[in-house]
């Protein structure tokens, strides 16, 4: 089956997700952060603060003359919670922002470090004790859905138009949806998951219940083809498949249900190693994953472990990534490149639910000719 006429950008992209034929496959770098800013000439803080994400994508893939995909964010109000943010110069080179919120349940504190080089950072995060500060964290981030307010979203939508595939942001998993807010990060918080689960299990019945209503607003609201739920921590290399399985895939099942209801796909990013998890993609039924990288980072190595993602996936996924970000697209030359590309499409010989993609951002120290040969094998395609 194809829809050859959709062969956009964005048409690419969705044809994919949907498992319908182009004319050829897609190929998306995932320039985030760092190619943009380097192409539009502005430093980080500057990028992050000052210059609309989804306009920054479209003025560089078109550059480069290829797919890709970018988010919109909606705006929730809420009236449990009022902030206040104080900002200081810490060097030339770096702004750091205080964030206080106020809320019922008593205040929290987070600071964020902006740099000139590198996208910001958390330098204190809101939850200092868990059993304290816990309440608060839910007034300021589960507010009511039902105000959601989407017209930034929409008209940046309108403005991409066909030229790359924008997303609307549903959130994180439940991991990082508390882990990052967690002072200690990382470590404090898989202790508290393992130390305190009938403490957490609550939270994340409500975070479940909060985020399947917001896609279902998004979807009924907004015409975004498709969804996506992104990625911090809550992979196998950082939690493990186990913790994983309990605390992140019923949030992502029950919003690719929730999706679906509304006939709309779901997109999900998912760092690092991937192998042990693949076939849940595909039973829970997410439309589209990304990167599945290569070692040492991730865990598909080369055209075997391709075809054994292929295999998984049993035809109901799409795979998006697998081009090594350093040790190919930085350090390789361009037939390096070109036969990653050629591993991927063969792995996905007969398969339409393929993207020519990267293991995650584009460093800007990427040699342009890289980036050519990538999208230009792409184009090609297998002989």
């Amino acid at each position: 089956m194809a829809d050859l006429t959709a062969c956009t950008g964005k048409g690419r992209m969705l044809n994919a997700y949907r498992g319908l034929w182009s004319d050829r496959a897609a190929v998306a770098p995932e320039f985030w952060y760092y190619y943009p800013a380097k192409l539009l000439g502005v430093d980080m803080i500057r990028f992050q603060r000052e210059v609309p994400f989804h306009l920054a994508l479209k003025t560089t893939f078109e550059k480069f003359g290829c797919e890709g995909w970018g988010i919109a964010f909606p705006s929730i109000p809420n009236d449990k919670a009022t902030g206040r943010s104080r900002e200081q110069w810490v060097s030339e080179d770096r702004l750091e922002v205080c964030h206080t919120v106020k809320t019922p349940h008593g205040e929290l504190v987070s600071r964020s470090l902006f740099d000139r080089h590198e996208p910001c950072w958390e330098i204190e995060r809101p939850i200092k004790d868990l059993h304290r500060d816990l309440p608060a964290f839910e007034d300021a981030h589960l507010p009511d859905p039902s105000g959601v307010d989407v017209r930034k979203m929409v008209r940046a939508w309108e403005e991409v138009g066909e030229s790359y595939l924008l997303e609307g942001w549903l959130g994180v998993p439940f991991f990082d949806f508390y882990a990052c807010a967690r002072e200690g990060g990382l470590e404090a918080a898989i202790v508290d998951f393992v130390e305190n689960p009938d403490l957490l299990v609550g939270l994340q019945e409500r975070y479940i219940a909060h985020m399947v209503a917001k896609t279902g607003l998004l979807c009924q609201k907004t015409p975004f083809e498709s969804f996506v739920i992104g990625c911090s921590w809550s992979c196998n290399s950082l939690i493990g498949p186990v913790m994983w399985r309990r605390w992140d895939k019923p949030l992502i099942a029950a919003v690719v249900r929730e999706v679906h209801r509304h006939n709309r796909l779901l997109h999900v990013h998912f760092h690092g190693r991937c192998m042990e998890t693949v076939a849940d993609f595909a039973e829970i039924g997410i439309d589209c994953v990304c990167p599945f990288e290569r070692p040492p980072g991730g865990d598909v190595d080369g055209l075997e472990g391709l075809m054994s993602v292929e295999r998984l996936l049993r035809g109901r996924t799409a795979m998006n990534g697998n081009v090594h970000t350093v040790q190919t697209l930085i350090r390789g030359l361009p037939a390096d490149v070109r036969r990653e590309v050629d591993e991927i499409l063969e792995a996905f010989r007969g398969n339409p639910r393929v993207i020519v993609g990267t293991g995650d951002q584009v460093g800007r120290e990427t040699p342009e000719e890289n980036l050519r040969a990538m999208i230009d094998q792409a184009k090609k395609g297998l002989g």
